[in-house]
């Protein structure tokens, strides 16, 4: 009898396990995106970390998007956002998203069925939260088959795993729709949960087999409509981008579902930004080549952590010293491109942190107080002072408004520079402060832009600031910023001069 009630248990648990009450996602892609010993994977990761400083300080990281690539062509970059997170920082769950690349089927499909084991051990999956999902929206769904294959989510584990000690329970959501309806619900049915209690991750590689060149000004576009914010804008420039009739492009980036859940998220919450903290692709690896990439953009989104008694955030500067670094690498990219020459290497000692930082700047070319040129870029991937000195050339050579600058012209210009913050979208032109806010306009395909100083300089209200910047910039009429469709964001700058 004792022998039968034995039989009769052991098969009541392989019934289990067969029918998923209890089954554990096993690696996939161990071995191959990634070493599947254990101690040879802890120290693969430790390198790829071993380049990053402190993370910054005073902020909360509510989402970080990385790539899922083999980690010896994407791996330093997937650290480099999760380097940004501060030590310390703690979550009550990570909602881990990816978009499915093996099945399609019109919703996010969540695993609940086990926990999920790596060879640094295994994940707790938060399978109860997974299941409230599902019940309380219908496009979150079950499908294990879709997860079992996939390797966007489980490249990222080892990651957590190294990251965070303890590891917060983890809740896998693989969408398999391009449906912007069905991903707009989605994102409320994930909105309840995106708040500073809850890190999301989200998994995706950029362009995909352009050449290197491509690549770069393809991911450094999409990176570009990421940053600013704008879902419908983010998924203008991914249709752009895929219509231009790049060579070889497959997609403009294989996860934009996930971005885009992302994108609606943030959408609703104030005072978040995003931040680009490193780019690559696999032509950068010694095992890529140039011929053929794929793009890896590492993004942050995060907002100001809880302020100790006390405390203020210091505003953005630079020293003299780095001003006048600054200054060199502009008149050098100039000065070279006018000799037919490559600029000369910028001395590496001069690089500080500050100048390592991935900002947007605005290069201002004046000779005899006249404007001879003015180009910049709002946001960046590439450290600030690899942005000015390309600003620079670029707005000396390429501004359409003027010829391309001369050597006789060269001894008299004047530079100066604008470093940018981030870009924040009002609701009322009685948000705008002169000499304070750059405003930058958008209706459509038009925009145009104003640096802080242009109104303070003219002596405009905020009216003609406005004004100006729609008719003359954005070429929308001159009440055009008061279109109901024409959406108006400010900025403010750091801004020196020689």
């Amino acid at each position: 009898m004792k022998t039968v009630s034995l039989i009769l248990v052991m098969l009541i648990f392989s019934l289990m396990n067969i029918f998923g009450q209890e089954r554990d996602r096993q690696p996939a892609v161990s071995g191959s995106f990634y070493p599947a010993g254990s101690e040879r994977l802890r120290s693969e990761l430790a390198g790829y970390f071993a380049g990053f400083g402190k993370p910054r300080e005073g902020v909360q990281v509510r989402a970080i998007l990385v790539p899922h690539a083999g980690y010896v062509f994407s791996g330093h970059t997937a650290a480099a956002g999760f380097a940004a997170i501060p030590s310390g920082a703690t979550y009550d769950n990570i909602f881990l998203i990816g978009v499915s690349h093996r099945y399609a089927y019109e919703g996010a499909a969540v695993f609940t069925s086990g926990n999920l084991v790596t060879p640094l051990g295994t994940i707790h999956v938060n399978s109860e939260l997974g299941r409230k999902l599902q019940s309380t929206n219908r496009w979150f769904i079950s499908k294990d088959e879709a997860h079992g294959p996939e390797h966007s989510l489980e490249v990222q584990l080892p990651f957590i795993q190294y990251r965070f000690n303890p590891v917060p329970p983890v809740v896998p959501v693989l969408i398999g729709t391009k449906n912007l309806n069905v991903l707009k619900a989605i994102a409320t049915g994930l909105e309840p949960w995106f708040n500073d209690r809850n890190l999301f991750i989200i998994s995706s590689d950029f362009s995909h087999y352009p050449s290197a060149e491509d690549a770069r000004k393809a991911d450094r576009m999409v990176s570009d409509a990421i940053l600013k914010g704008d879902p419908e804008g983010f998924l203008r420039t991914i249709r752009n981008i895929e219509s231009s009739g790049i060579e070889n492009l497959a997609t403009a980036m294989c996860g934009w579902p996930a971005g885009m859940v992302l994108l609606y998220l943030a959408e609703k919450s104030e005072g978040l930004v995003f931040r680009n903290v490193e780019y690559t692709n696999s032509g950068d690896s010694p095992r890529g080549s140039k011929d053929e990439v794929v793009g890896y953009n590492a993004i942050v989104l995060e907002g100001r952590a809880a302020a100790k008694t006390g405390s203020q955030t210091e505003p953005f500067s630079l020293s003299e010293a780095e001003q006048e670094t600054l200054f060199a690498i502009a008149r050098e990219a100039i000065s070279a491109r006018l000799e037919h020459r490559k600029p000369a290497v910028v001395d590496q000692a001069k690089l500080t942190p500050h100048l390592r930082e991935p900002l947007g700047a605005f290069v201002t070319i004046t000779i005899d107080r006249d404007l001879r040129g003015c180009i910049g870029r709002f946001t960046s991937p590439d450290p600030l002072w690899e942005v000015v000195g390309t600003m620079a050339t670029e707005a000396a050579f390429s501004d359409p408004r003027f010829p391309a600058l001369t050597r006789s012209e060269y001894p008299s210009i004047h530079i100066e520079i604008s470093v940018l913050g981030p870009m924040k979208k009002i609701q009322s032109a009685e948000e705008i402060r002169i000499g304070k806010h750059g405003i930058y306009l958008k209706k459509g395909y038009r925009s145009g832009t104003f640096l802080p100083q242009v109104a303070e300089e003219q002596g405009w209200t905020v009216e003609q600031f406005l004004g100006y910047c729609a008719r003359d910039k954005a070429g929308i009429g001159w009440d055009g910023w008061k279109d109901r469709d024409t959406e108006i964001f400010v900025y403010e700058a750091y801004v020196f001069s020689e």
